[in-house]
C-alpha cells in the first residue's frame, strides 16, 4: 500500500490540512476554524458474521470507531454497500439497519450512501466527524514512561475463523460478537478526562500491527506485559489447533521483524497477530494517569475489558518487546 500511494499525485500544501497521508493515521482532519476541525474517513469489508443484521452493527462501529480514535465526534454519516442480485432484499434490509442503529447509537445521523450490484457482499460507512484542531488524537507521540492502555480484548478473528467451521462454542462467538459490535464511545468519552499521547484503533493489522505503527512513529519502544493483554479465552484453544485467519500469516510476515517475541509461546503469538474487525482503542497516557484512568473506565461499565498493558521506553532494537 505504501508503495501505491508513493505513486500518487502531490497536491499543493493545504495549512488547513491538520492530519493527511503522511502518518498513516485513522483518519484526516481538516481544520474548518479556529475551534473546529473535521475528521473525515471511510471503512467497509466483507461480512465477518452470519447474521446480516449484526454484521452492519459490526460494519459500521468499525467505521466509527476511527473518528474516536481521533478524539472526535461523529456526526455524519454515509452507507457504501455493494449486494449480489442473488440474495433476497431482505438481508441488506437486515444489514442497513444494524448500521443504522449503530449510527444513531453514536449521535450522529445517517443521511444516504451509494450502493453498487457486486458478487460479494460488503458494506460500511463513509463518516465526518468534528474535534477541536487542539485535541486531536494522533497515532504518533507516544512517550518514554507512559502507560499503554487497550479499551478491548482481541482474538475475535479467530474466534470468527473457528465458526465459520463451526468449531467455535457459543460462549466464545457470543464474546466476540459483543466485542465487535460495540462503539468505542465511551472509551473516548472516558478518556476526554485525561491527557492523551497517542491513540489508535485496532483493526486489520492486529494489536502487532497498530501498536508498530505508533511506537515506530513516536520513535520509542513499546515493553509490553502479556500476561496483561485481555483477549476471549477459547482463541488460544483455537490458536493451539491452528485455526488462524489468513490476515494473520500476512500480519506476521511484515510485523515480526521489528516485533521482539522470543518470550511468548506460538499460540500467543498468533493471538497478537490476529486481524480485528472492530477492536478497541490503544492509547499512551501519563503513567501518573494510569489508576485514575483505570477507576474512570470501571465506572463507565463497558461491554469489552480494559488494560493497562505495558509502558514505553526509549528505543531498543525493536519498538515492539513482549515479556
Amino acid at each position: 500500500l505504501a508503495q501505491v500511494v508513493s505513486k500518487l499525485p502531490k497536491f499543493d500544501f493545504d495549512p488547513h490540512v491538520l492530519v493527511g497521508l503522511d502518518t498513516s493515521d485513522d483518519a484526516a482532519v481538516y481544520q474548518i476554524t479556529e475551534d473546529c476541525a473535521m475528521i473525515q474517513t471511510v471503512d467497509f469489508f466483507t461480512p465477518v458474521v452470519d447474521d446480516p443484521y449484526l454484521f452492519g452493527q459490526i460494519a459500521a462501529a468499525n467505521a466509527l470507531s476511527d473518528v474516536y480514535a481521533m478524539g472526535g465526534i461523529p456526526k455524519v454519516a454515509l452507507n457504501i454497500v455493494g449486494f449480489p442480485n442473488c440474495l433476497s432484499p431482505d438481508v441488506l434490509s437486515e444489514i442497513m439497519k444494524g448500521g443504522a442503529d449503530k449510527v444513531k447509537e453514536a449521535g450522529a445521523i445517517l443521511i444516504g450512501g451509494h450502493s453498487i450490484q457486486n458478487d460479494e457482499p460488503f458494506y460500511g460507512l463513509s463518516v465526518s466527524g468534528l474535534v477541536h484542531p487542539g485535541k486531536i488524537q494522533k497515532n504518533y507521540g507516544a512517550k518514554p514512561g507512559d502507560c499503554i492502555l487497550l479499551t478491548k480484548q482481541i482474538g475475535t478473528g479467530i474466534i470468527n475463523t473457528a465458526a465459520k467451521v463451526d468449531l467455535a462454542s457459543e460462549r466464545a462467538k457470543n464474546e466476540s460478537y459483543r466485542v465487535m459490535a460495540s462503539l468505542n464511545r465511551k472509551g473516548k468519552e472516558v478518556m476526554d478526562h485525561f491527557t492523551v499521547h497517542a491513540c489508535t484503533d485496532i483493526t486489520g493489522f492486529g494489536l502487532m500491527g497498530h501498536a508498530l505503527e505508533m511506537a515506530e512513529a513516536s520513535k520509542v519502544s513499546f515493553h509490553l506485559q502479556s500476561s496483561s493483554i485481555p483477549y476471549i479465552p477459547e482463541s488460544m484453544e483455537y490458536a493451539e489447533l491452528g485455526i488462524i485467519p489468513a490476515g494473520a500469516y500476512a500480519n506476521r510476515k511484515f510485523q515480526s521483524p521489528k516485533v521482539d517475541l522470543s518470550r511468548i509461546s506460538t499460540a500467543f503469538q498468533d493471538i497478537l497477530f490476529d486481524p480485528q474487525s472492530s477492536g478497541g482503542l490503544l492509547y499512551c497516557i501519563p503513567i501518573e494517569e494510569k489508576d485514575r484512568a483505570l477507576e474512570a473506565f470501571e465506572k463507565a461499565n463497558l461491554d469489552t475489558t480494559v488494560s493497562c498493558i505495558g509502558e514505553v521506553g526509549e528505543f531498543v532494537e525493536k519498538n515492539i518487546i513482549l515479556y
